[in-house]
């Protein structure tokens, strides 16, 4: 069993389905505890020709022997294996319930988590929460309720019968087992440590697997093979370690208990010896009473199962807890009102910013103003804070108060879903899913027709492409769609944003992969499909963006200069370098 403010509500939650199994549990262990009695019997018969019932000695016959033994073994065999099916069905049913609603909350809290988090952590660590510590959650829920409720329910019973027919037998038996048991929780918080290094070693590999197979093109095209798998294989010795230095604690554990138990039929069968000798007991009731330490040996291997459980449980909710508890840094403010709709005006003020963590700002005293319906074309070196200005305008990150207007309005007090609602993005890293091109592109639409499809792939000028592929729309992609090149991926991309037909559209560098008659095509058919519509894009070549209403262009991330291609041209010396550098480079590679 292992307890946490993340799952308790788990127990009242499936209580009825815990309750449930342990009556059939009570039931079995009922049941389980007739058959000492019945070895009495069979041995009583065999040995002395009689047997006791109803505290009468009565000579053994047919009769007995079916109506007293065999019949209640048949009955008792039927109903150990339904009551050994339903709380195996209420119990790890209960578990399967406990991991499903444990993992919704983790995907649920996840998806609200900002951008800086998935920075910090890696892919790997994460995807070892979801699915090798959320198993031995379920491990811990269904079979450490089963393990406790057994040793109680199981224990009990078995020890009661066990001194009514002999105490001191009884009291010689459990004081190698108190022992036990002390020694069994000081091991626990041992093996508490060594399973969370486990997990943490098991999160290392998964990570360098992960990053290996989504880089395997990269360690291809470089012949990196060897060196990769051979810092595999040193986090794969570690993991080894880490397992087998838990391995070897939990077996420590195992073998204690063989030996304590075996130390204790020892102590039965020479005390307990000594009775038949001196006449207390029978042989009959030495063989029910050692049925009975052997029922109730379970419970205490149990108790050692459980401590074991318990502290792999404790270490694997603690690291889900740590994920639950890491508060959304980026959320809405309390009374928010959403705008029924948003122009597409954005204005900053004076924004000065620094990404969490980091040393310098990355934008600094940031002003300027695009009007709805404006269509901006950002440049500027690398480094020079572009992205930055688009991944706070979506909100990715918090932004000063009384910094950035949308519409007029302080950013902070529009709800985030509003704002990236009526906004469009085409990141840097053009990311597809592992799904059809048709469901890619109509991905961030209600709008799911072919017709609607199509079209955005046109004005995309992706549609040739796609109609050329043997499955066209149908065609499902790799992951993060390897099976189509940088170009068209770009472009499915920007087809995707195009679907979305939001009042804001930003394109983050999205036409650096396509030739430039493809650029000039995609560009000119933005401008007249979203005319009125606020549109800002991203370049590092001049010519992408000097048909733009106005530009802004940015050094270390503070504002150079803001306005159209001409004025730039005489007001900002930077941007003026930059476009005849461009035409140089151009006119050099024209002569090549």
């Amino acid at each position: 069993m292992v307890f946490g403010k993340h799952i308790n509500k788990y127990y009242l939650k499936y209580a009825w389905m815990l309750v449930l199994g342990v009556a059939s549990l009570i039931l079995v262990d009922f049941l389980q505890l007739r058959i000492p009695r019945i070895y009495n019997m069979v041995v009583s018969a065999l040995t002395y020709g009689t047997v006791k019932i109803d505290g009468n000695e009565v000579p053994f016959s047919m009769d007995i022997l079916l109506d007293k033994i065999c019949a209640p073994m048949l009955v008792i065999v039927f109903a150990l294996l339904l009551g050994r099916f339903l709380w195996r069905v209420f119990f790890f049913g209960s578990a399967i319930r406990v991991a499903t609603d444990l993992r919704s909350e983790m995907f649920d809290h996840c998806k609200d988590l900002s951008q800086q988090f998935y920075n910090e952590n890696k892919v790997g660590d994460l995807m070892s929460l979801f699915t090798n510590d959320l198993d031995t959650i379920e491990d811990c829920f269904g079979s450490g309720v089963l393990m406790a409720a057994d040793a109680l329910c199981l224990g009990l019973m078995a020890l009661y019968k066990m001194i009514r027919m002999n105490p001191l037998l009884t009291l010689f038996s459990m004081l190698p087992m108190v022992l036990l048991f002390a020694i069994g929780t000081v091991v626990g918080k041992s093996m508490t440590k060594k399973w969370d290094a486990r997990q943490e070693q098991f999160s290392k590999i998964s990570d360098f697997s992960q990053e290996s197979f989504s880089g395997i093109a990269v360690i291809k095209a470089f012949v990196r093979e060897t060196r990769e798998l051979m810092a595999f294989d040193k986090l794969n010795k570690s993991n080894e370690d880490a397992n087998v230095d838990f391995v070897k604690t939990a077996t420590l554990l195992r073998v204690l208990v063989t030996l304590f138990e075996e130390s204790v039929i020892g102590v039965i069968l020479g005390y307990g010896g000594y009775l038949v000798y001196v006449g207390t007991f029978d042989a009959g009731e030495l063989i029910e009473f050692i049925g009975y330490f052997s029922s109730i040996v379970w419970p205490i291997m149990a108790i050692a199962e459980l401590i074991d459980m318990t502290s792999r449980g404790k270490a694997s909710l603690g690291r889900i807890s740590k994920l639950l508890d890491t508060k959304c840094d980026v959320v809405d403010r309390e009374g928010l009102t959403a705008p029924e709709t948003i122009r597409g005006e954005i204005e900053f003020k004076n924004l000065t910013w620094r990404y969490p963590g980091a040393a310098n700002d990355s934008l600094e005293d940031v002003s300027f103003k695009i009007n709805a319906g404006e269509n901006i074309g950002i440049i500027g070196k690398t480094g020079s804070g572009k992205t930055t200005v688009c991944d706070l305008i979506l909100r990715t990150y918090n932004v000063p108060d009384g910094t950035l207007f949308i519409d007029g309005k302080d950013v902070n007090e529009i709800p985030i879903k509003t704002v990236r609602e009526f906004a469009a993005y085409v990141p840097q890293d053009n990311f597809l899913f592992s799904d059809t091109i048709a469901d890619n592109i109509s991905f961030a639409s209600e709008v799911k027709e072919r017709s609607f499809v199509e079209e955005a792939a046109k004005i995309a000028d992706v549609d040739d492409d796609i109609s050329g592929f043997p499955l066209g729309y149908d065609t499902v992609l790799g992951e993060r769609g390897v099976t189509v090149s940088g170009g068209q991926k770009q472009r499915i991309s920007i087809a995707r944003a195009v679907m979305k037909d939001a009042s804001i559209l930003i394109m983050d560098d999205s036409v650096s992969a396509v030739d430039t008659d493809t650029e000039r095509k995609i560009l000119g058919s933005l401008r007249t499909l979203r005319k009125g519509k606020t549109t800002i894009l991203i370049a590092h070549r001049v010519s992408t963006i000097e048909q733009m209403d106005k530009i802004l262009y940015m050094d270390r991330g503070r504002v150079v200069g803001f306005g159209t291609h001409d004025e730039l041209m005489e007001t900002c010396p930077e941007f003026r370098r930059t476009v005849e550098l461009q035409k140089l480079e151009d006119e050099q590679a024209g002569d090549i």
